[in-house]
């Protein structure tokens, strides 16, 4: 064989080894590059809704807790403060605090294990509640635990409402990263002419409009639920001994609710007698009342990590009180819209037993006229969180956001002030937004 074929042959295997081996660390850099992501500017510290990148649902708190130890999962986007988040520089990485519980994310025992859970604590700068934010693309992130370097995950990749979050080991599995939308955003209506810009004054497009009923039944006895009653979107009214509209406080509702049970998709006519009483944890999803009489809803018994939740529905012309909270525990009120009222809820001012309680409104039209969103007894520790609330027609602004009262267990309570204080009533100048 020729000895200078032999060399060029040589040659050109070195030349091909050698670009194999450059190919080769190519791929792996871009697989590293895929799996780890790249580092790159986090947002600016501010407020959050973090949506998942594989579900499209939202990092929350499971009813709205307010108590430490709650893991963490998602749910469907709806703005609500337990889905917001504020983002605020920690060191080198950043802390996730609940807007509507003032507790921090952070891993279970400090644990630096995959799987394990993702809950909300009392916030104390340990490293198990410090994260780092690596890019994935756009405002989308890979949430990383300072302690044990390993990413926020929702448990079995699940797409679906309620699956819980831990923390699991970085890669590139969809269900890893998450997208930062700032909170706080309201829609506007679109603008008549396309080409003019949108008017800040325009109602929010998601104000659901007021039902119309399936048709009409009358209740002449309490109607008692304990598991789920759905009506079907039926109008339910009060004769008998339910019917009155009147303000007497002794009267029986229209619905009993057990601890647990679920009232959706109903209508309460008038007269609505005292409208639903509620013995502890409680749903009302879709709950419409035309004409409230002493009270569309009261909220008793309970403990202290008890949850209420009315999402969605509507209440007119309640002559005081739309929701009253008697019993122990939280109250949420969430995508709810009420018209012509004196308040929409209230702390009981006088029960003769007292304790905190905690009330918080997510996403609220409320149409004037009406003296109070919410008022609460601070000499007992209530507290009320506040967001994205559009008031409608109080062109003085004279309906008070968060009312305080001097709460008793006998007599009338005292009214000592009212707006914001950042201990008892938690909202911002920017949770409110006016509609002439």
């Amino acid at each position: 064989m020729n000895t200078e074929n032999q060399q060029v042959r040589r040659g050109g295997g070195r030349a091909v080894a050698a670009l194999v081996a450059v190919v080769s660390l190519l791929v792996a850099g871009l697989t590293a590059l895929f799996a780890t992501g790249t580092a790159s500017a986090a947002p600016a510290a501010g407020s959050y809704r973090l949506a998942n990148a594989a579900s499209g649902l939202c990092l929350e708190v499971p009813g709205s807790s307010t108590s430490a130890g709650v893991q963490l999962g998602q749910g469907a986007c709806d703005g609500g403060a337990d889905q917001t988040w504020k983002l605020a520089a920690s060191g080198s990485g950043y802390t996730l605090t609940a807007a509507h519980s003032a507790k921090c994310a952070g891993t279970r025992d400090a644990s630096t294990s995959a799987g394990k859970a993702v809950e909300q604590q009392n916030c104390g700068g340990a490293a198990n509640q410090v994260w780092t934010l690596t890019a994935v693309g756009g405002s989308t992130y890979r949430i990383v635990n300072s302690n044990g370097g390993k990413c926020l995950n929702v448990k079995d990749s699940s797409t679906a409402s309620g699956a819980l979050v831990q923390q699991n080991s970085c890669d590139s599995v969809t269900s890893k990263s998450w997208t930062f939308t700032a909170s706080g955003t309201v829609p506007t209506d679109p603008p008549t002419d396309p080409t003019d810009p949108p008017d800040p004054t325009d109602p929010p497009t998601d104000r659901p409009s007021w039902p119309t009923a399936n048709g009409s039944q009358a209740v002449s006895s309490t109607i008692e639920v304990a598991g789920t009653y759905d009506g079907g979107m039926k109008r339910l009214y009060g004769s008998g001994d339910l019917g009155s509209g009147g303000q007497d406080e002794d009267q029986p509702p229209l619905i009993k609710l057990a601890n647990g049970a679920t009232l959706q998709n109903v209508v309460l006519g008038a007269p609505a007698a005292d409208g639903v009483h509620c013995a502890g944890t409680c749903t009302l999803r879709n709950v419409w009342w035309e004409d409230v009489g002493e009270d569309a809803a009261t909220f008793r018994g309970g403990s202290s990590s008890t949850v209420r939740t009315i999402d969605g529905g509507g209440a007119k012309l309640a002559e005081d009180k739309v929701f009253q909270h008697n019993g122990v525990g939280a109250l949420v009120v969430k995508n709810f819209q009420v018209d012509d009222f004196g308040k929409l809820v209230r702390s009981c001012g006088n029960c003769s037993t007292q304790n905190a309680r905690h009330i918080q409104l997510q996403n609220i039209w409320a149409t004037a006229p009406g003296t109070s969103l919410v008022g609460i007894n601070t000499n007992y520790g209530d507290t009320a969180r506040i967001s994205d609330v559009t008031i409608y027609g109080d062109g003085d602004r004279d309906m008070d956001i968060c009312t305080k009262y001097r709460g008793t267990t006998s007599g009338e309570p005292s009214e000592i002030g009212s707006g914001a204080d950042g201990t008892h009533c938690v909202y911002s100048s920017s949770d409110i937004r006016y509609v002439d």
